[in-house]
């Protein structure tokens, strides 16, 4: 007869098993996931690679999927993609990098317990809340202030992008800023250096691989966006010659012409070949903040 305490420890490492057996199995899940929309956005977008070709579709200067005979050049998608996404690092990295150091190393307890949980309550904000102050405010106010024909353009969008990215931008190089080990800053005060040298000398270098990581993950939420570029770029698939020209970005180009393709055309297909280079490309910038992110923990390591 086995004793009570062998009979519990039993029962608990049954448990351990099942835990780790239904988290591998959640794990495994994510990835099948992950596996079947890759292989979905390639079978889908393949019929107008053999149409089209790569380079035809990838630097094309026209999109007229409803002329006859149609033409898909995402070239124009692709660089308003790029061009506003700039426009919006421009305006969320000093922005959100400046509000986390502030945040996390000039305000007072009483500031700090204020301002970090607004933070994260702008981080939560849905996209189109965004999209709609947007097109409602943003877009008339630089209309008549800057005189421009129409306030629907990529200024308006990599603004309104900007400032949905820089919360968390902030959140993000905040939790950075924190990992940095106070003894830091102690040894830099003592050796003589006032409060700016120790922020701008020590903290953010010694934070810079955190706040990397950062701007890239905000650099792939705005090249991911879908309803406030909608809402405010625009929407004409023509190369823009400034900032005040109507653009229209990849994402809303899905959004907008997906309803009126019909499945199984061309059309259907070339919609599915920008969703399958938005993938990529957001892809790539997560891998990257991964690789900073790892490389970060690792000098944490070697530094204990």
């Amino acid at each position: 007869m086995r004793s009570p305490a062998l009979t519990k420890r039993d029962l608990q490492r049954f448990r351990e098993r099942l835990y780790k057996w239904i988290f591998g199995v959640l794990a495994l899940a994510s990835l099948v996931f992950l596996v079947g929309i890759i292989l979905t956005l390639f079978i889908e977008s393949l019929p107008i690679f053999l149409h089209s070709g790569l380079a035809h579709l990838l630097f094309g200067m026209e999109w007229y999927p409803t002329h006859e005979p149609p033409d898909f050049g995402m070239w124009p998608l692709i660089f308003a993609s790029v061009f506003v996404t700039l426009g919006a690092m421009v305006v969320c990295v000093p922005i959100g990098v400046g509000s986390a150091l502030y945040i996390h190393e000039i305000a007072s307890e009483r500031q700090r317990a204020f301002l970090k949980p607004l933070v994260e309550i702008l981080a939560g904000i849905p996209s189109i809340v965004y999209g709609f102050f947007g097109m409602v405010i943003v877009a008339p106010f630089l209309q008549r202030s800057l005189g421009i024909p129409v306030g629907l353009c990529a200024f308006t969008a990599s603004l309104v992008l900007g400032i949905m990215a820089t919360p968390t931008i902030c959140s993000l190089a905040e939790d950075a800023v924190s990992f940095v080990p106070r003894s830091f800053r102690e040894a830099s005060l003592a050796l003589g250096a006032n409060r700016w040298q120790t922020l701008t000398r020590v903290i953010v270098p010694a934070a810079g691989s955190g706040i990397s990581t950062a701007i890239i993950l905000g650099m792939s939420r705005a090249v991911g966006e879908t309803m406030t570029v909608l809402m405010v770029a625009g929407g004409a698939a023509v190369i823009p010659k400034s900032l005040f020209d109507p653009v229209r970005p990849m994402t809303s180009t899905i959004a907008a012409e997906m309803g009126e393709a019909v499945m199984g055309s061309l059309h259907f297909s070339a919609l599915f070949a920008i969703g399958l280079i938005l993938f990529l490309m957001t892809l790539v910038f997560n891998i990257l903040a991964e690789i900073i992110s790892r490389r970060y923990r690792l000098k944490l390591g070697l530094g204990r």
